[in-house]
């Protein structure tokens, strides 16, 4: 091995290559302040989501890839939606239905569900697997008030609250 190759070699065992991250800092729809860092990484398995984040109340939240890039509120028969710019949860397919995160008839925005621990904080990270990274550039990444069940039944899109924390993917 010629001294070229040998210097070639040791840089890539001692620099890897990092998969690609992106991080989405992620907003308080109620007070604008920031909430915190989501950042998103791809994995040979799925697309990693992992959450450093603050001030959310305990318990398990709907988080999802919204349809557009914007977490700004509308205006919708005269109430406004904080969030609500960021449309529906991303459907490329157009399914129309909500659903796990593994399965393949439904939103491809439909994410596993976040958990908050009991001081606010969510840094437990999840796998969305049929997620690429091409998929959530342009997007809003969203946290819902309560819950989600994966499913439209028995209340439409998990059954999950509010839009109360967002961050636009760039």
């Amino acid at each position: 091995m010629n001294k070229t190759t040998w210097l070639a070699a040791l840089t890539l065992l001692s620099f890897p290559t990092l998969a690609e991250t992106v991080n989405v800092e992620m907003i308080d729809l109620g007070s604008g302040q920031s909430a915190g860092m989501v950042t998103i990484t791809a994995s040979d398995y799925g697309t990693v989501f992992t959450p450093k984040l603050q001030g959310l109340p305990a318990g398990t939240h709907g988080f999802h890839l919204h349809a557009n890039g914007s977490c700004d509120s509308v205006t919708k028969e005269g109430k406004t939606v904080l969030g609500g710019a960021a449309g529906g949860h991303y459907d490329p397919e157009k399914t129309g239905k909500h659903g796990y995160p593994w399965t393949d008839d439904n939103h491809l925005g439909d994410l596993p569900a976040l958990y908050v621990n009991a001081n606010g904080m969510a840094d437990q990270p999840v796998l969305a697997p049929r997620v690429k990274l091409d998929d959530v550039k342009g997007r809003a990444l969203m946290i819902h008030a309560g819950g989600d069940n994966h499913s439209d039944h028995p209340a439409k899109l998990g059954g999950g609250g509010a839009r109360i924390v967002c961050g636009v993917i760039k």
